[in-house]
């Protein structure tokens, strides 16, 4: 993914913009693993739990997504969830949340940039922030799609100009 917007046509698909700031991928392609205790992020929920009498209480699933939609996609200025790129949140019983996360492409070079703003959104803020620490386990099957945009995702991409 490159920081220039490539996309200039009046009503570009988006699929076309990803598919030309991309260009070709490969290397091996990773999956979660099976059997893996990582919840959907579509409405899942962990109840605050305080984990082993010792104090510490676990993030809400929900609280995390919605934290979630400070991190936004430096091409395309639209946030992670929108965007269909968060595939599900575990927190453990050391409130450190796993995110099992996907990019428009395994090519794409700002990954940091990702991982930087997600720490943030998630670490830093009034009383410490939501969870202890985070891990984003990149995994690239199902492979991301325009279908995984939200219907708020898409608005936001109508009014950039894209044709979704």
């Amino acid at each position: 993914m490159s920081s220039e917007n490539t996309a200039t046509a009046a009503t570009p698909e988006v699929g076309d913009a990803v598919a030309a700031q991309t260009g070709a991928v490969t290397g091996d392609v990773a999956a979660p693993a099976a059997g893996s205790d990582v919840a959907a992020s579509a409405g899942a929920g962990d109840p605050a739990a305080s984990a082993d009498g010792a104090g510490v209480s676990k993030a809400m699933i929900a609280d995390i997504e919605e934290a979630m939609k400070d991190v936004v996609d430096p091409e395309l200025g639209i946030n992670v969830v929108d965007l269909g790129l968060v595939y599900g949140v575990h927190v453990d019983d050391e409130n450190v949340a796993t995110l099992d996360m996907t990019l428009t492409s395994a090519a794409c070079p700002l990954t940091d940039v990702i991982e930087d703003q997600t720490r943030q959104a998630l670490t830093t803020g009034p009383g410490g922030g939501l969870v202890n620490d985070i891990r984003i386990n990149w995994v690239w099957l199902p492979p991301w799609g325009p279908d995984k945009i939200t219907d708020e995702g898409r608005d936001q991409l109508r009014s950039l100009g894209f044709n979704v």
